[in-house]
Protein backbone atom coordinates (compact mmCIF):
# COMPACT_ATOMS: atom_id res chain seq x y z
CA UNK A 1 0.00 0.00 0.00
CA UNK A 2 1.18 3.53 -0.77
CA UNK A 3 2.12 5.45 2.38
CA UNK A 4 2.15 9.21 2.97
CA UNK A 5 3.60 11.49 5.64
CA UNK A 6 1.44 14.50 6.50
CA UNK A 7 3.37 17.27 8.23
CA UNK A 8 1.06 19.46 10.32
CA UNK A 9 -2.00 18.66 12.40
CA UNK A 10 -4.06 21.83 12.06
CA UNK A 11 -7.08 21.78 9.75
CA UNK A 12 -5.66 20.36 6.52
CA UNK A 13 -3.48 17.63 8.07
CA UNK A 14 -5.98 15.26 9.69
CA UNK A 15 -8.49 15.77 6.85
CA UNK A 16 -5.82 14.95 4.27
CA UNK A 17 -5.05 11.75 6.18
CA UNK A 18 -8.73 10.75 6.28
CA UNK A 19 -9.19 11.53 2.59
CA UNK A 20 -6.06 9.56 1.69
CA UNK A 21 -7.35 6.64 3.74
CA UNK A 22 -10.59 6.74 1.73
CA UNK A 23 -8.46 6.72 -1.43
CA UNK A 24 -6.61 3.59 -0.27
CA UNK A 25 -3.44 5.37 0.89
CA UNK A 26 -2.09 4.97 4.43
CA UNK A 27 -1.08 8.24 6.10
CA UNK A 28 0.71 9.27 9.29
CA UNK A 29 0.22 12.80 10.66
CA UNK A 30 3.20 14.44 12.39
CA UNK A 31 2.18 17.41 14.57
CA UNK A 32 4.75 19.67 16.24
CA UNK A 33 2.60 20.51 19.27
CA UNK A 34 2.52 18.02 22.16
CA UNK A 35 -1.29 18.28 22.30
CA UNK A 36 -4.16 20.60 21.46
CA UNK A 37 -3.76 24.12 22.87
CA UNK A 38 -6.43 26.49 24.10
CA UNK A 39 -7.72 29.27 21.89
CA UNK A 40 -8.41 32.30 24.04
CA UNK A 41 -9.72 34.94 21.66
CA UNK A 42 -9.70 32.66 18.60
CA UNK A 43 -12.79 31.58 16.71
CA UNK A 44 -13.43 31.05 13.05
CA UNK A 45 -15.93 30.03 10.40
CA UNK A 46 -16.15 26.95 8.21
CA UNK A 47 -18.12 27.93 5.14
CA UNK A 48 -20.44 25.90 2.94
CA UNK A 49 -17.64 24.88 0.57
CA UNK A 50 -15.53 23.59 3.45
CA UNK A 51 -18.43 21.56 4.80
CA UNK A 52 -19.02 20.21 1.31
CA UNK A 53 -15.42 18.98 1.17
CA UNK A 54 -15.84 17.25 4.53
CA UNK A 55 -19.13 15.72 3.41
CA UNK A 56 -17.39 14.12 0.43
CA UNK A 57 -15.39 11.93 2.84
CA UNK A 58 -18.25 11.54 5.36
CA UNK A 59 -16.50 13.70 7.96
CA UNK A 60 -18.87 16.67 8.16
CA UNK A 61 -20.79 15.39 11.19
CA UNK A 62 -17.77 15.85 13.45
CA UNK A 63 -17.70 19.58 12.63
CA UNK A 64 -21.47 20.08 12.63
CA UNK A 65 -21.45 18.94 16.26
CA UNK A 66 -19.06 21.70 17.44
CA UNK A 67 -20.25 24.69 15.41
CA UNK A 68 -23.46 26.66 15.04
CA UNK A 69 -25.06 27.99 11.85
CA UNK A 70 -24.20 31.58 10.92
CA UNK A 71 -26.28 32.40 7.84
CA UNK A 72 -26.33 36.21 8.01
CA UNK A 73 -23.53 38.79 7.89
CA UNK A 74 -24.67 42.32 8.75
CA UNK A 75 -22.62 45.45 8.08
CA UNK A 76 -22.82 48.64 10.14
CA UNK A 77 -20.96 51.93 10.15
CA UNK A 78 -19.32 53.46 13.20
CA UNK A 79 -22.33 55.78 13.48
CA UNK A 80 -24.60 52.77 14.04
CA UNK A 81 -26.14 52.87 10.56
CA UNK A 82 -27.05 49.49 9.07
CA UNK A 83 -25.34 49.34 5.68
CA UNK A 84 -26.88 46.04 4.61
CA UNK A 85 -26.48 42.30 4.94
CA UNK A 86 -25.69 39.18 2.98
CA UNK A 87 -26.90 35.62 3.43
CA UNK A 88 -23.85 33.39 3.47
CA UNK A 89 -25.33 30.14 2.28
CA UNK A 90 -24.13 27.70 -0.34
CA UNK A 91 -26.37 26.93 -3.32
CA UNK A 92 -27.10 23.34 -4.41
CA UNK A 93 -25.66 20.79 -4.36
CA UNK A 94 -24.19 21.91 -1.05
CA UNK A 95 -27.16 23.98 0.17
CA UNK A 96 -25.33 24.43 3.44
CA UNK A 97 -25.05 27.27 5.93
CA UNK A 98 -21.60 28.17 7.22
CA UNK A 99 -20.72 27.42 10.84
CA UNK A 100 -18.91 29.40 13.55
CA UNK A 101 -16.80 27.59 16.14
CA UNK A 102 -13.83 27.88 18.46
CA UNK A 103 -10.61 27.03 16.69
CA UNK A 104 -9.53 24.54 19.36
CA UNK A 105 -12.85 22.70 19.09
CA UNK A 106 -12.45 22.40 15.31
CA UNK A 107 -8.95 20.98 15.75
CA UNK A 108 -10.14 18.60 18.45
CA UNK A 109 -13.10 17.38 16.39
CA UNK A 110 -10.96 16.69 13.32
CA UNK A 111 -8.28 14.90 15.34
CA UNK A 112 -10.81 12.77 17.20
CA UNK A 113 -12.47 11.77 13.93
CA UNK A 114 -9.10 10.90 12.36
CA UNK A 115 -8.12 8.83 15.39
CA UNK A 116 -11.51 7.10 15.36
CA UNK A 117 -10.80 6.03 11.79
CA UNK A 118 -7.43 4.58 12.76
CA UNK A 119 -5.19 7.38 11.45
CA UNK A 120 -1.79 7.41 13.15
CA UNK A 121 -1.18 10.88 14.67
CA UNK A 122 2.20 11.52 16.29
CA UNK A 123 2.43 14.59 18.55
CA UNK A 124 5.58 16.47 19.53
CA UNK A 125 7.10 15.73 16.13
CA UNK A 126 8.62 19.03 14.91
CA UNK A 127 10.02 18.65 11.40
CA UNK A 128 13.45 20.13 10.69
CA UNK A 129 14.29 18.60 7.30
CA UNK A 130 13.00 16.34 4.54
CA UNK A 131 14.58 14.93 1.42
CA UNK A 132 13.75 12.63 -1.46
CA UNK A 133 15.28 9.17 -1.47
CA UNK A 134 15.68 6.66 -4.27
CA UNK A 135 12.16 5.32 -3.83
CA UNK A 136 10.38 7.82 -1.56
CA UNK A 137 10.95 10.62 0.93
CA UNK A 138 12.35 10.85 4.46
CA UNK A 139 11.35 13.38 7.11
CA UNK A 140 13.72 14.28 9.98
CA UNK A 141 12.43 15.64 13.29
CA UNK A 142 13.89 17.82 16.02
CA UNK A 143 14.25 14.92 18.46
CA UNK A 144 16.45 13.02 15.99
CA UNK A 145 13.73 10.61 14.85
CA UNK A 146 12.93 10.12 11.17
CA UNK A 147 10.16 8.59 9.11
CA UNK A 148 10.05 7.48 5.49
CA UNK A 149 7.20 6.99 3.04
CA UNK A 150 6.27 7.17 -0.62
CA UNK A 151 5.29 10.85 -0.49
CA UNK A 152 5.11 13.82 1.88
CA UNK A 153 2.38 16.45 2.24
CA UNK A 154 3.30 19.80 3.76
CA UNK A 155 0.32 21.05 5.77
CA UNK A 156 2.51 22.93 8.23
CA UNK A 157 0.98 26.39 8.04
CA UNK A 158 1.97 29.90 7.07
CA UNK A 159 5.54 29.46 8.40
CA UNK A 160 5.93 26.17 6.54
CA UNK A 161 9.27 24.39 6.70
CA UNK A 162 8.23 22.23 3.77
CA UNK A 163 7.61 25.34 1.62
CA UNK A 164 11.23 26.37 2.10
CA UNK A 165 12.31 22.94 0.88
CA UNK A 166 9.93 22.76 -2.08
CA UNK A 167 10.62 26.34 -3.19
CA UNK A 168 13.80 27.70 -1.57
CA UNK A 169 13.29 31.02 -3.37
CA UNK A 170 9.77 31.58 -2.08
CA UNK A 171 9.29 35.05 -0.53
CA UNK A 172 8.38 35.24 3.15
CA UNK A 173 4.70 35.52 4.12
CA UNK A 174 3.24 38.98 3.45
CA UNK A 175 2.16 41.18 6.34
CA UNK A 176 -1.53 42.13 6.20
CA UNK A 177 -1.92 45.72 7.56
CA UNK A 178 -4.16 44.95 10.53
CA UNK A 179 -3.59 43.38 13.93
CA UNK A 180 -5.95 40.94 15.60
CA UNK A 181 -7.37 40.35 19.02
CA UNK A 182 -10.65 38.95 20.25
CA UNK A 183 -12.45 37.06 22.93
CA UNK A 184 -15.59 35.72 24.50
CA UNK A 185 -17.65 38.33 26.34
CA UNK A 186 -20.39 37.91 28.94
CA UNK A 187 -22.16 40.95 27.50
CA UNK A 188 -24.96 40.49 24.95
CA UNK A 189 -25.67 43.64 22.89
CA UNK A 190 -29.28 44.72 22.48
CA UNK A 191 -30.73 43.22 19.32
CA UNK A 192 -27.92 40.72 18.80
CA UNK A 193 -29.18 37.46 17.29
CA UNK A 194 -27.64 34.01 17.29
CA UNK A 195 -26.44 33.30 13.77
CA UNK A 196 -26.09 36.97 12.76
CA UNK A 197 -22.46 38.08 12.48
CA UNK A 198 -22.27 41.87 12.75
CA UNK A 199 -19.35 43.68 11.14
CA UNK A 200 -18.75 47.29 12.21
CA UNK A 201 -16.70 49.72 10.13
CA UNK A 202 -15.61 51.86 13.06
CA UNK A 203 -14.15 55.33 12.76
CA UNK A 204 -10.68 54.11 13.70
CA UNK A 205 -10.81 50.32 13.43
CA UNK A 206 -12.91 47.38 12.28
CA UNK A 207 -14.86 45.27 14.79
CA UNK A 208 -17.05 42.17 14.60
CA UNK A 209 -19.30 40.31 17.02
CA UNK A 210 -21.56 37.28 17.11
CA UNK A 211 -24.01 36.17 19.76
CA UNK A 212 -23.39 32.54 20.75
CA UNK A 213 -26.18 30.02 21.48
CA UNK A 214 -24.40 28.97 24.67
CA UNK A 215 -24.59 32.52 26.03
CA UNK A 216 -22.46 35.63 25.73
CA UNK A 217 -20.93 37.11 22.61
CA UNK A 218 -17.86 36.26 20.53
CA UNK A 219 -15.95 39.24 19.14
CA UNK A 220 -12.82 40.28 17.29
CA UNK A 221 -11.04 43.58 16.65
CA UNK A 222 -8.70 44.67 13.85
CA UNK A 223 -6.56 47.65 14.91
CA UNK A 224 -4.88 49.07 11.78
CA UNK A 225 -1.11 48.68 11.50
CA UNK A 226 0.82 50.86 9.06
CA UNK A 227 4.03 48.88 9.60
CA UNK A 228 4.90 45.28 10.31
CA UNK A 229 5.57 44.85 14.04
CA UNK A 230 8.65 43.13 15.40
CA UNK A 231 8.12 39.41 16.15
CA UNK A 232 7.77 39.94 19.90
CA UNK A 233 6.01 43.31 19.80
CA UNK A 234 2.42 42.10 19.52
CA UNK A 235 2.93 39.04 21.70
CA UNK A 236 4.46 41.27 24.36
CA UNK A 237 1.47 43.61 24.56
CA UNK A 238 -0.21 43.12 27.93
CA UNK A 239 -3.89 42.62 28.63
CA UNK A 240 -4.12 46.09 30.17
CA UNK A 241 -2.46 47.65 27.13
CA UNK A 242 -4.86 45.89 24.76
CA UNK A 243 -7.89 47.03 26.74
CA UNK A 244 -6.68 50.64 26.83
CA UNK A 245 -5.94 50.59 23.12
CA UNK A 246 -9.32 49.14 22.20
CA UNK A 247 -11.14 51.65 24.39
CA UNK A 248 -9.35 54.48 22.57
CA UNK A 249 -10.12 52.98 19.14
CA UNK A 250 -13.84 52.36 19.71
CA UNK A 251 -14.94 54.90 22.35
CA UNK A 252 -16.48 57.25 19.75
CA UNK A 253 -18.34 54.55 17.80
CA UNK A 254 -22.01 53.79 18.23
CA UNK A 255 -21.36 50.09 18.69
CA UNK A 256 -21.11 47.65 21.61
CA UNK A 257 -17.36 47.24 21.14
CA UNK A 258 -16.28 48.89 24.41
CA UNK A 259 -18.93 47.06 26.46
CA UNK A 260 -17.96 43.73 24.92
CA UNK A 261 -14.28 44.24 25.68
CA UNK A 262 -14.97 45.31 29.26
CA UNK A 263 -17.11 42.21 29.87
CA UNK A 264 -14.43 39.84 28.57
CA UNK A 265 -12.93 37.95 31.52
CA UNK A 266 -10.00 36.18 29.89
CA UNK A 267 -6.76 38.10 29.32
CA UNK A 268 -6.54 39.62 25.85
CA UNK A 269 -3.73 38.67 23.53
CA UNK A 270 -3.04 39.74 19.98
CA UNK A 271 -1.36 38.53 16.85
CA UNK A 272 -0.24 39.88 13.50
CA UNK A 273 -1.76 38.58 10.28
CA UNK A 274 0.18 37.21 7.32
CA UNK A 275 -0.88 35.71 4.02
CA UNK A 276 0.88 33.84 1.21
CA UNK A 277 -0.28 35.37 -2.09
CA UNK A 278 1.61 33.09 -4.46
CA UNK A 279 4.21 30.33 -4.34
CA UNK A 280 6.13 29.57 -7.52
CA UNK A 281 6.50 25.84 -6.83
CA UNK A 282 3.75 23.83 -5.11
CA UNK A 283 5.61 20.52 -5.34
CA UNK A 284 9.07 19.10 -5.82
CA UNK A 285 9.96 15.44 -6.20
CA UNK A 286 7.72 13.57 -3.78
CA UNK A 287 6.75 16.57 -1.65
CA UNK A 288 3.67 18.78 -2.12
CA UNK A 289 2.13 21.72 -0.24
CA UNK A 290 -1.49 22.26 0.83
CA UNK A 291 -3.51 24.70 2.93
CA UNK A 292 -1.84 27.69 4.59
CA UNK A 293 1.57 26.34 3.63
CA UNK A 294 0.90 27.35 0.02
CA UNK A 295 -1.93 29.92 0.12
CA UNK A 296 -2.54 31.36 3.60
CA UNK A 297 -5.25 34.01 3.42
CA UNK A 298 -6.31 36.93 5.59
CA UNK A 299 -9.13 36.11 8.04
CA UNK A 300 -11.12 38.79 6.18
CA UNK A 301 -11.76 36.26 3.42
CA UNK A 302 -13.48 33.91 5.88
CA UNK A 303 -12.05 31.05 3.81
CA UNK A 304 -8.75 29.93 5.36
CA UNK A 305 -10.02 26.71 6.91
CA UNK A 306 -12.45 25.95 4.09
CA UNK A 307 -9.82 26.23 1.35
CA UNK A 308 -7.56 23.94 3.39
CA UNK A 309 -10.35 21.36 3.62
CA UNK A 310 -10.90 21.55 -0.13
CA UNK A 311 -7.16 21.06 -0.75
CA UNK A 312 -7.01 17.96 1.42
CA UNK A 313 -9.81 16.20 -0.42
CA UNK A 314 -8.83 17.28 -3.94
CA UNK A 315 -5.24 16.13 -3.42
CA UNK A 316 -6.44 12.73 -2.20
CA UNK A 317 -8.58 12.34 -5.33
CA UNK A 318 -5.59 13.18 -7.52
CA UNK A 319 -3.39 10.65 -5.71
CA UNK A 320 -6.14 8.05 -5.96
CA UNK A 321 -6.27 8.30 -9.75
CA UNK A 322 -2.80 9.44 -10.85
CA UNK A 323 0.83 8.60 -10.08
CA UNK A 324 3.30 10.97 -8.42
CA UNK A 325 4.42 13.50 -9.67
CA UNK A 326 1.57 13.82 -12.18
CA UNK A 327 -0.97 13.86 -9.35
CA UNK A 328 0.81 16.84 -7.78
CA UNK A 329 0.85 18.79 -11.04
CA UNK A 330 -2.85 18.17 -11.69
CA UNK A 331 -3.68 19.12 -8.10
CA UNK A 332 -1.89 22.45 -8.56
CA UNK A 333 -3.69 23.02 -11.85
CA UNK A 334 -7.06 22.42 -10.21
CA UNK A 335 -6.39 24.70 -7.24
CA UNK A 336 -3.97 27.56 -7.97
CA UNK A 337 -6.24 30.07 -9.72
CA UNK A 338 -9.09 29.66 -7.22
CA UNK A 339 -7.05 29.98 -4.05
CA UNK A 340 -4.88 32.87 -5.25
CA UNK A 341 -8.00 34.81 -6.19
CA UNK A 342 -9.41 34.33 -2.67
CA UNK A 343 -6.10 35.37 -1.08
CA UNK A 344 -6.03 38.55 -3.18
CA UNK A 345 -9.60 39.44 -2.22
CA UNK A 346 -8.89 38.83 1.47
CA UNK A 347 -5.87 41.14 1.39
CA UNK A 348 -7.91 43.83 -0.35
CA UNK A 349 -10.70 43.66 2.23
CA UNK A 350 -8.23 43.82 5.14
CA UNK A 351 -6.44 46.79 3.61
CA UNK A 352 -9.73 48.69 3.22
CA UNK A 353 -11.06 48.18 6.74
CA UNK A 354 -9.94 51.58 8.04
CA UNK A 355 -10.05 54.12 5.18
CA UNK A 356 -9.61 57.90 5.63
CA UNK A 357 -12.73 60.04 6.31
CA UNK A 358 -13.53 60.63 2.63
CA UNK A 359 -13.30 56.88 2.00
CA UNK A 360 -15.62 56.14 4.93
CA UNK A 361 -18.19 58.58 3.57
CA UNK A 362 -18.11 57.03 0.11
CA UNK A 363 -18.36 53.51 1.54
CA UNK A 364 -21.32 54.36 3.78
CA UNK A 365 -23.16 55.91 0.83
CA UNK A 366 -22.41 53.24 -1.76
CA UNK A 367 -22.40 50.01 0.23
CA UNK A 368 -26.17 49.99 1.00
CA UNK A 369 -26.93 50.54 -2.70
CA UNK A 370 -24.59 47.78 -3.82
CA UNK A 371 -25.93 45.26 -1.29
CA UNK A 372 -29.57 46.07 -2.08
CA UNK A 373 -29.01 45.65 -5.80
CA UNK A 374 -27.16 42.40 -5.28
CA UNK A 375 -29.99 41.06 -3.12
CA UNK A 376 -32.63 42.13 -5.63
CA UNK A 377 -30.79 40.31 -8.43
CA UNK A 378 -30.11 37.27 -6.29
CA UNK A 379 -26.38 37.85 -6.63
CA UNK A 380 -23.65 37.56 -4.08
CA UNK A 381 -20.09 38.48 -4.98
CA UNK A 382 -18.75 35.64 -2.85
CA UNK A 383 -21.23 32.98 -3.99
CA UNK A 384 -18.64 31.58 -6.42
CA UNK A 385 -16.42 30.75 -3.45
CA UNK A 386 -19.06 29.04 -1.32
CA UNK A 387 -20.64 27.19 -4.28
CA UNK A 388 -17.52 25.10 -4.88
CA UNK A 389 -18.33 21.38 -4.87
CA UNK A 390 -15.96 18.44 -4.57
CA UNK A 391 -17.26 15.34 -6.36
CA UNK A 392 -15.37 12.49 -4.73
CA UNK A 393 -16.56 9.87 -7.19
CA UNK A 394 -15.60 11.79 -10.34
CA UNK A 395 -12.35 10.46 -11.86
CA UNK A 396 -9.43 12.88 -12.08
CA UNK A 397 -8.06 13.31 -15.58
CA UNK A 398 -4.31 13.40 -16.18
CA UNK A 399 -2.42 16.35 -17.60
CA UNK A 400 -2.76 15.11 -21.18
CA UNK A 401 -6.50 14.60 -20.90
CA UNK A 402 -6.97 17.97 -19.17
Amino acid sequence: MTRALVIGGGVAGPVAAMALQKAGIDATVHEARPAATDDVGAWLGVQANGLDALRSIDADRAVLDVGFPTPVIEFRSGTGKVLGEIHATGPPPAGTVGLSMRRAELYRALHEEALRRGVDVRYGARLVDAHDTEDGVTAVFADGASDSADLLIGADGVRSVIRSLVDPGAPPPRFVPVLNTGGYSAHVPAGAEVGRLTMVFGRRAFFGYLRAPSGGTWWFANPPATREPAPDEVAGTSDAEWRARLHELYRDDRSPAVDLVEATRDPLRGWATYDVPTVRRWHRGRMVLIGDAVHATSPASGQGSSLALEDAVVLARCLRDLPVPEAFAVFEGLRRERVERVVAQGFGVSSAKSPPPIGRLARDLLMPVVLRRAAARGRDQQAWVRAHHVDWDAPVAGEGAA
